[in-house]
């Protein structure tokens, strides 16, 4: 992850990429190998789940690191690259390659842990959903809590806040966590109204951002808009645990793509997690509740660039930092790289330079982006990408 201040010459880093699994999915697995300590049972216990690539690593990096190691299987799509499917074997896990796309190979994976509970081995077979679990959203949550930890050590400046998060949705785990975070952090202290967590925070805007083949969150996100009449009764707890109403699942209409059509197959999700979208709304509704200056309340925005702005993002990102990422990663670096999408971004930023009681300028309002890594690239993808998109 890094964090962008404009104008300003310090930049922060939160390596995603570098960790254990190239992949950010890591952090959001983690509570599992904390609630399987509790298991008194470890040999008898199996982990499956589907993936794209990514939270497949994540997941088989978390189970075969416990002692004792547990087994792991993973059921991947045809698109999944033959280079991701050799490390997930590498690391131990028994992997299927099942299906045009992800969708398809998650039915094959819940079909396996029905089938599993009637097999007679006495075994407990756990699904675990690559983004669809609050467990998940929980781990990908402590990313926001780092930025804010970052924003206040010693030497921070007074003066800065996160204006902006962007961050890839595939089919809305970690975005679904940023939210969380942001809430959580925002009602410490009581009702948003204590602390310096809380005022890091106030009045960020964060960014989902997708490919025009992958962009599922965007089309929910049309179809659900916070001002229209179906979802009137999203509940804003404020408790923090960003769970809000237990049957806001009834109200929304989920849009589903008919398929993938972008270089950014990791985003492939047909269609997001529920919860995402009311997480959105009680972020969108914060900040239309705090806000009295146009442009300076806390909002969600959807992002989409095309799939040249992707790799365009990646080659660049890698000039400078000497990182590869993968055009799933490219999505949220193309708002900082993509002149189109940069100008977007600073407009809808500038309102933040006055803060919410219009007392003046708020000082420096940072820019993070969750540079979520990914396992499918080397540098001879991105080049063959380069050749394919931008010559």
């Amino acid at each position: 992850m890094s964090l962008f201040t404009p104008n300003r010459t310090n930049r922060h880093h939160l390596p995603s990429w570098k960790s254990p699994s190239i992949s950010c999915e890591t952090n959001a697995i983690e509570p599992l190998r904390k609630r399987n300590n509790n298991n008194d049972n470890n040999n008898q216990v199996q982990f499956l789940s589907s993936s794209g690539g990514n939270a497949g690593l994540a997941l088989t990096t978390v189970c075969r690191s416990l002692r004792p190691p547990l087994p792991v299987s993973v059921i991947v799509p045809e698109t999944t690259k033959p280079m991701v499917v050799r490390k997930l074997e590498t690391l131990g896990a028994d992997v299927t390659v099942f299906g045009k796309n992800w969708n398809e190979a998650d039915a094959l994976a819940r079909t396996m842990v029905e089938d599993a509970k009637t097999d007679g081995s006495g075994n407990t077979v756990y699904y675990v959903s690559p983004y669809d679990n609050p467990l998940l959203w929980t781990g990908h949550s402590t990313a926001v809590d780092e930025i804010i930890d970052q924003l206040s050590c010693n030497g921070g400046d007074d003066d800065v806040r996160i204006g902006a998060i962007l961050a890839s949705v595939g089919g809305g785990g970690l975005l679904s966590g940023i939210l969380e975070g942001l809430e959580r952090n925002y009602y410490r202290g009581g009702g948003g109204g204590g602390g310096r967590r809380s005022e890091i925070i106030r009045g960020t805007k964060v960014m989902a951002c997708e490919t025009e083949g992958a962009a599922s969150f965007a089309a929910s996100l049309v179809a659900n808009s916070l001002d229209s009449e179906n979802n009137s009764n999203d509940d804003d707890d404020g408790d923090g645990n960003g769970n809000g109403n237990a049957n806001e699942e009834r109200s929304l209409t989920m849009k589903r793509l008919d398929g993938i059509t972008s270089v950014a197959t990791s985003l492939g999700a047909l269609e997001v997690t529920p919860a995402v979208i009311h997480r959105a709304h009680r972020h969108q509704r914060r900040g239309r509740c705090d806000d009295t200056s146009a442009g300076g309340g806390e909002d969600v925005l959807s992002y989409t660039c095309t799939d040249a702005e992707a790799v365009d993002a990646c080659v660049k990102f890698a000039l400078d930092h000497r990182m590869l990422v993968e055009p799933a990663c490219g999505a949220a670096l193309a708002p900082i790289y993509s002149e189109r999408l940069r100008g977007r971004l600073l407009e809808e930023l500038s309102g933040m330079r006055q803060s919410s009681s219009g007392d003046g300028d708020r000082g420096s309002s940072a820019i993070v982006v969750e540079v979520c890594g990914g396992s499918g690239v080397s540098a001879e993808l991105l080049m063959e990408w380069k050749k394919q998109f931008l010559e």
